[in-house]
């Protein structure tokens, strides 16, 4: 018998993509036949999705160092100090800031991610979507950046408990008798150092040269203490140092290219000082109050008598306008103690301040240094003058 078996019908073959415009524009009955192929402005780039996964990680990163200060130190000692170094290795050969410059190319590159996105993702709300996408995904980059370099700065153990310090609410009596050992400091260091005509202290050095010097004095503290791990960097001047001034900022640490930028054209004295103060973030000090006091700690055991006095001024800075609000009195009595240079130097500093004083960029850049620092958990801009707390411990326990 025979049998007859089927004829095998080959399958047809299917119909040819097309684009997104063409696929809407067929009748409806007509679409199940063809499936729209989304041109490369229409779907997600791949890296995106890469951001996307490496964001989410660093977000849970994140939220165990906010819970765990054990965590928080193993972290930012293991992983994100080789990270933070490895940056500022990259950078440290250019010879301008890179973050000054990405500032400076800002507007250029929004011009032209606006023009692109006008011209490749404004035709459907699909490619909308996509370059709100990718927006975000550049958002989680970021982000992800500072959670690895940085962020676990800000929940480590405190610096008052890595030094035994007992810190707690001082008197108007302790802060002058802090004052009083800064002054007899001050003082002492003045006789090695040199004064311009109009009462400023000079430099006697290169910004090339404070490098060299701020290095060797962090790899000496570096032996001797566990609070910072030796590392070479270098701190880079502003080019737009005077325009900075109107914002009050005298550095500034860019945790994404791993460069200390410092403000040169405040006065010298403030110069070597601000630079060990973002040195410090560098190796990981985030805290404000602490960078400013490790930096003291640094500077106070360099071998250059101007380091010294840029860090026992600065602190004195810090303590004496402590001192003013608790007790007036107590104030001018510790003012009455410095040498004429130094009190003609401060009177100076204050002159050229009074040009900046009340600018309207300071009070934008001040709300948005305080909205940051705030959300890492810290007192926000008053964190920079608790350094007073500590140097009234740090007295009290060391004469």
């Amino acid at each position: 018998m025979k049998i007859t078996r089927p004829t095998r019908r080959l399958p047809e073959e299917p119909p040819s993509p097309i684009s997104t415009d063409q696929y809407l524009a067929l009748p409806e009955n007509e679409r199940c036949a063809y499936r729209p192929v989304h041109p490369k402005w229409e779907r997600l780039p791949r890296w995106c999705f890469v951001l996307y996964g490496i964001g989410t990680v660093c977000l849970i990163l994140y939220w165990i160092m906010s819970q765990s200060t054990s965590f928080s130190d193993w972290f930012n000692g293991s992983v994100s100090a080789p990270l933070r170094m490895m940056a500022a290795a990259l950078t440290s050969w250019i010879p301008f800031s890179l973050a000054e410059f990405a500032i400076f190319l800002l507007p250029l590159i929004l011009f032209f991610v606006i023009r692109h996105a006008m011209r490749h993702y404004c035709d459907t709300w699909r490619s909308s979507g996509v370059f709100l996408g990718m927006l975000l995904a550049v958002a989680a980059g970021l982000f992800s950046l500072f959670v690895l370099n940085f962020a676990a700065g800000y929940r480590t153990t405190t610096l008052d408990n890595k030094l035994e310090l007992e810190r707690a609410e001082v008197s108007a009596q302790e802060l002058y008798d802090t004052a009083e050992i800064l002054v007899d400091a001050i003082n002492r260091e003045t006789a090695n150092i040199s004064f311009y005509e109009n009462n400023f202290s000079l430099m006697p050095y290169s910004v090339s040269e404070l490098n060299h010097k701020l290095n060797d004095a962090y790899r000496s503290f570096a032996e001797e203490s566990e609070l910072v791990h030796h590392a070479d960097s270098r701190f880079k001047p502003v080019l737009i140092s005077e325009l900075m001034s109107y914002t009050h900022i005298t550095g500034v640490y860019s945790f994404f290219t791993g460069e200390a930028n410092i403000n040169t054209h405040f006065p010298d004295y403030s110069i070597p000082y601000t630079a060990a103060h973002e040195m410090a973030h560098q190796r990981g000090i985030a805290r404000e109050d602490e960078a400013n006091f490790v930096a003291f700690l640094v500077c106070i055991q360099s071998d250059d008598a101007y380091i010294r006095y840029s860090a026992y001024l600065n602190l004195y800075e810090y303590v004496v306008s402590a001192l003013r609000q608790a007790d007036v009195e107590l104030y001018y009595k510790s003012l009455a103690h410095l040498n004429r240079e130094v009190s003609a130097e401060l009177n100076a500093y204050s002159q050229f301040y009074d040009r900046y004083r009340d600018s309207t960029a300071s009070k934008v850049s001040g709300t948005v240094n305080n909205t940051f620092l705030q959300s890492q958990g810290t007192a926000g801009t008053r964190s920079y003058g608790m350094v007073v707390d500590l140097a009234v411990a740090y007295y009290k326990e060391n004469g």
